[in-house]
């Protein structure tokens, strides 16, 4: 809340939060939206958000003029945008999930709340009328994507397939980015014989801000998703901190680098599938892709949710393993050290790994070894410490990422429990998570 001083001229000029003002101090003229106080920020200033999103802070004293040009917009109202179809474009639908591509600002509080439809994310885009036909919009939930279980996985991936199995060529899922590879990878592996594309969209920034990037990977999803033969689970988001293109991520290659910054995602031991810019031109690197055919999809949801991940790290007290053992879980992908380490060889004997990892796999437990080192590629065999863990039991994941060996495991667990056929189906390449070598030209980016 404002200061008295400041509520006082605000009710004198008849402005209320949320309304349109113009501010005038000296020589310096600014329009846009009156913002509610920050809570930690400087009392004494008006918080204007301008109409190219950003937002200013302007130090209030008697030089300082303001005035209403516009009534505010009411709490919760959202723009809705309906798109006309052109039915000489290609039919593409889009799925919303939530996450901050899908929130719109609130001009009582200041704060973003998410969107109640796709139509109002895809009022921040109307472009994309020009580039594809929107056959339909579905919202099968609206979460956080920090908030969703395999559940909502199993939803996504119904509708999904529905969707093209029904006349589309391709389907946009707007998403959440905290958990965005997540969902991609759950996408990859129960949509057997995807030969269409589905092009995983978020946001890094919220929609009222000049610096929105959910416009940019929408168009070039829509790109990618209506004309490319590029046919899997891809992640569509900038390539770049700036609008030039967005990069095509394999599904199950792809994490998040980076909390806040619009080139966030990058494709791990691959390079991307292609760049797409906003006019349409696409760049593949030449890397290997499902190619586009009409065939149906097959939903093949079955997961076993009792699976967990543990990050080694110096002096970690390997008896939380044993937690796991009592809470009867099924699975538990273990983030390593380089190569695939976990303390072994300690001085101190009750510090070591290897008893734990043994009475979890006699005790029924799939162990799978993945390493913090996210780029490179796990080996049981080059250290003496190494071949203790795999002789043990323990399924080293190959160049899987962590997050895609927890989804993997999740899923193979959904199908059998047989030991040997568990690590045939982990070391099998279902969505091309494993590659037989690492290519040594997909490194970490660097600028």
């Amino acid at each position: 809340m404002y200061p008295e001083k400041i509520r006082d001229k605000l009710k004198k000029e008849g402005i209320e939060v949320g309304d349109k003002v113009k501010v005038s101090k000296e020589s310096e003229v600014y329009e846009g939206t009156l913002m509610p106080r920050i809570e930690l920020g400087d009392e004494n200033s008006l918080i204007i958000k301008l109409w190219n999103g950003y937002n200013i802070g302007i130090k209030f004293d008697n030089k300082l003029e303001i005035k209403k040009i516009g009534k505010g917009e009411k709490l919760g109202v959202i723009p809705r945008l309906k798109i006309k179809r052109v039915k000489k474009l290609p039919d593409v639908s889009i799925i919303a999930t939530g996450g901050t591509i899908g929130t719109h600002i609130d001009y009582k509080t200041g704060g973003v709340f998410m969107c109640r439809s796709p139509e109002e994310i895809l009022s921040t885009t109307p472009e994309i009328g020009n580039i594809i036909d929107l056959k339909n919009t579905e919202r099968p939930f609206t979460l956080a994507s920090e908030d969703l279980t395999y559940k909502e996985w199993q939803k996504m991936a119904k509708t999904i397939a529905n969707e093209l199995n029904s006349g589309c060529r391709g389907v946009i899922v707007t998403h959440g980015t905290d958990t965005l590879h997540y969902s991609a990878a759950a996408m990859s592996f129960m949509l057997r014989n995807l030969s269409k594309p589905v092009a995983f969209v978020g946001a890094q920034r919220s929609p009222d801000r000049g610096s929105f990037d959910g416009n940019l990977n929408l168009i070039c999803a829509s790109h990618l998703t209506g004309y490319s033969d590029i046919s899997e689970v891809c992640l569509v988001m900038h390539g770049t901190s700036n609008d030039d293109y967005c990069l095509v991520n394999r599904g199950t290659r792809v994490r998040k680098f980076h909390t806040s910054r619009r080139d966030a995602f990058q494709s791990v031991n691959e390079k991307p599938i292609a760049k797409i810019w906003k006019n349409g031109k696409i760049e593949k690197s030449g890397i290997d892709y499902t190619k586009f055919e009409d065939k149906k999809v097959k939903v093949d949801d079955n997961w076993e949710p009792k699976v967990a991940l543990l990050k080694t790290f110096p002096n970690s007290d390997p008896s939380i393993i044993d937690w796991y053992i009592d809470k009867k879980y099924k699975g538990l992908v273990i983030e390593g050290f380089g190569l695939g380490h976990v303390p072994t060889s300690t001085l101190e004997e009750k510090n070591s790994w290897l008893p734990h990892i043994k009475k979890a796999i006699e005790k029924g437990m799939n162990i799978i070894m993945t390493s913090q080192t996210i780029f490179g590629r796990v080996h049981p065999y080059v250290y003496r410490n190494l071949r203790l863990i795999s002789e043990a039991g323990v399924i080293y994941g190959e160049d899987m990422l962590t997050e895609i060996a927890l989804v993997k495991l999740s899923w193979v667990l959904g199908h059998t429990k047989d030991k040997e056929k568990i690590k045939e189906m982990m070391l099998t390449p279902f969505a091309r998570e494993i590659n037989p070598r690492t290519d040594l030209n997909s490194v970490v980016r660097s600028e």
